[in-house]
C-alpha cells in the first residue's frame, strides 16, 4: 500500500433511484462529480486506482481512469476481481463494457478462481488492504457490501471520500498521520 493508491467502492445500479438508466440527469451529475474527484486525486499525486469491477460505481470509475490516462499516462488501473466469470449473468452490453475495460487495465487480479460465498467480501478487503484512499459512492446503508467496505476502511484508518449518490455532497474522512519527533 502506498500513499498514491486509491480504491473504489459503491452501490450497484439497482440501489440508485435511476436504476440502470445512465442517461438520467442524476446519474450524469454523479459521474461528473466522480470525474472531478478522481481528477483531483490524480492532481495530488495518486497514480494507482483499484476497481472491483462491479456494475455501477466501479465500472464508471474505471472508465474515468482510462479516460484520464489518455492525458496522463502515469495513471494505472488495477482491476481486482472476486472470481472468474463475475460478469457472466450481466447483460451483453454490460459484459462487453466489462471486457473492454479489462483489456485496457494495467493489471487484472483474481482474488479467487471460482465463485465462493465470501469472494466479494475478500475482493473488497483486498481493495482496502492495498490502498491508502477509499473513494466511495455510499448512501449510508450499513447492510451492504459498500457499507462493509467503508466500515473496514475506517477500521484500518484509511482516508475516505464518501459521495452521497443523491445529493452528490462529498464527505472527507482524512486520517492525520502522527509524526515522531
Amino acid at each position: 500500500m502506498t500513499e498514491t493508491t486509491c480504491a473504489f467502492t459503491g452501490h450497484r445500479p439497482k440501489s440508485f433511484p435511476w436504476k440502470y438508466d445512465e442517461t438520467a440527469s442524476d446519474c450524469v451529475l454523479l459521474k461528473e462529480v466522480l470525474m472531478a474527484q478522481i481528477e483531483a486525486l490524480a492532481d495530488r499525486g495518486v497514480t494507482d486506482f483499484l476497481s472491483g469491477m462491479a456494475q455501477g460505481t466501479d465500472l464508471w470509475c474505471s472508465e474515468i481512469v482510462l479516460d484520464l490516462k489518455k492525458k496522463n499516462p502515469a495513471l494505472k488501473l488495477h482491476c481486482v476481481l472476486p472470481c472468474k466469470g463475475q460478469e457472466s449473468k450481466w447483460t451483453a452490453s454490460a459484459q462487453e463494457l466489462y471486457r473492454s475495460i479489462l483489456v485496457q487495465a494495467n493489471e487484472v487480479i483474481y482474488v479467487r478462481q471460482a465463485y465462493s460465498r465470501d469472494c466479494m467480501m475478500k475482493r473488497n478487503r483486498y481493495l482496502v488492504d492495498h490502498s491508502s484512499i477509499l473513494l466511495a459512492v455510499y448512501n449510508g446503508a450499513r447492510r451492504s457490501g459498500t457499507g462493509a467496505t467503508v466500515h473496514y476502511a475506517r477500521q484500518l484508518g484509511r482516508n475516505i471520500y464518501i459521495i452521497d449518490p443523491i445529493t452528490r455532497i462529498i464527505e472527507q474522512e482524512v486520517v492525520e498521520k502522527c509524526r515522531r519527533l
